[in-house]
C-alpha cells in the first residue's frame, strides 16, 4: 500500500521523508497507456510530487512540476496538492529507447539534458511562485538536488526510483533528506556515507524494506524520530465538465461556432485522466 513517512535523523538535525508509490505509479501507466520508459519517468516525477505535496500546509494548494527538454518523451509534468493527490502527463506515452550499458531505462535520454525544470507553487498568493533551473541529466532525481540547492538554498538527497517489468509497476518510491540549520560536519559526513552504500530505492522497495528501515539505512540512524502523521498518497484528477466548459469559453465566439458547424458538438479530453466531456450547443450558450 502506498505510503509517505517523515522522520527526523541526528537528534532532529536532519529531516527525511521517504515514499512508497507503486499504486499511484501503477495507475499512472495505465490511464495513459504507458511505456515501460515513459512509465519510469512519469513515475519517478509523479513520486517527487507527492514528496513536495507533504509539505504544502493547505490542502487545496498545488504544485506544478515540469520537464521541458529535447529528448522524445517530449514534455513531462506533474502536479500535486496538499492531500497529497497527484496527476501528470507526459508528450509521448510510447516512448522506447535501447537500455543504458548497465541494463537501465533511459530516463535521462527520454527527456533530453537540453532544457529546462519548473517548479511552479501556488499556495493562495496573488502570485504563483515560479522556479526555473536547466536540466543537469535528465535523471530527475539529480535535477531536484540541484533546484533545491540553488532556488530554495537548501542542501538535499533526493533519490527517485521506478521498478517495471512486462505486467507493470513492481515497485516505484523515493526519498528526500534536507539538512536543518544546525546539521553538523559530521551528520554530513554520516549521510554521505550511508547513502553511498544504500541500495537503490526500488531495490530495498523490492526487498520489503519498511520507509522506516530505509530511512535509517539512508540516514545512517537507527534511533529515528518518527513523525506520526499518517500519509497516503494517490494518483487523482480533480477535473469537472463545469472546467471545461469554462475553458470552451473562453475561446473566441467564431472559433465555437466554426467547431458546432464542422463537429456537431464539441468533445474535450483532459490530459491527465483522459475522461471525456461532450457539449451541445445549448450547453454552452444557456447562460449567455
Amino acid at each position: 500500500m502506498d505510503e509517505i513517512k517523515k522522520y527526523l535523523a541526528c537528534e532532529g538535525r536532519v529531516n527525511i521523508i521517504c515514499a512508497e508509490t507503486t499504486e499511484l505509479v501503477e495507475k499512472a501507466r495505465k490511464i495513459h497507456d504507458l511505456s515501460p520508459l515513459a512509465t519510469a519517468t512519469l513515475g519517478r516525477l509523479l513520486t517527487m510530487g507527492a514528496i513536495m505535496g507533504t509539505r504544502i500546509k493547505e490542502e487545496e494548494d498545488s504544485i506544478t512540476l515540469q520537464f521541458k527538454g529535447n529528448g522524445p518523451i517530449g514534455t513531462v509534468m506533474c502536479v500535486a496538492d496538499g492531500k497529497p493527490s497527484v496527476k501528470g502527463y507526459v508528450g509521448n506515452p510510447q516512448v522506447d529507447m535501447p537500455l543504458k550499458e548497465n541494463g537501465k531505462l533511459d530516463v535521462s535520454g527520454a527527456i533530453g539534458k537540453d532544457g529546462l525544470l519548473y517548479v511552479i507553487k501556488d499556495l493562495g498568493l496573488k502570485k504563483p511562485y515560479v522556479g526555473i533551473t536547466p536540466i543537469i541529466s535528465g535523471e530527475i532525481a539529480e535535477d531536484f538536488a540541484k533546484y533545491f540547492a540553488e532556488s530554495e538554498q537548501t542542501p538535499s538527497v533526493v533519490a527517485l526510483g521506478v521498478l517495471v517489468d512486462s505486467k507493470g509497476t513492481k515497485k516505484a518510491g523515493g526519498y528526500f533528506i534536507t539538512l536543518m540549520p544546525d546539521a553538523t560536519e559530521e551528520d554530513i559526513k554520516q549521510i554521505e556515507e550511508a547513502v553511498s552504500k544504500a541500495d537503490p530505492i526500488s531495490t530495498m522497495l523490492e526487498k520489503n524494506m519498511t520507509l522506516q528501515q530505509i530511512a535509517e539505512t539512508v540516514t545512517g540512524d537507527s534511533n529515528l524520530m518518527v513523525l506520526l502523521k499518517e500519509i497516503k498518497p494517490k494518483y487523482e484528477c480533480n477535473c469537472n465538465k463545469e472546467k471545461f466548459k469554462t475553458g470552451i469559453k473562453s475561446l473566441k465566439k467564431e472559433e465555437i461556432e466554426e467547431i458546432f458547424e464542422k463537429e456537431g458538438k464539441i468533445e474535450t479530453v483532459c490530459q491527465f485522466c483522459n475522461k471525456k466531456y461532450e457539449f451541445k450547443k445549448e450547453e454552452i450558450e444557456e447562460d449567455e
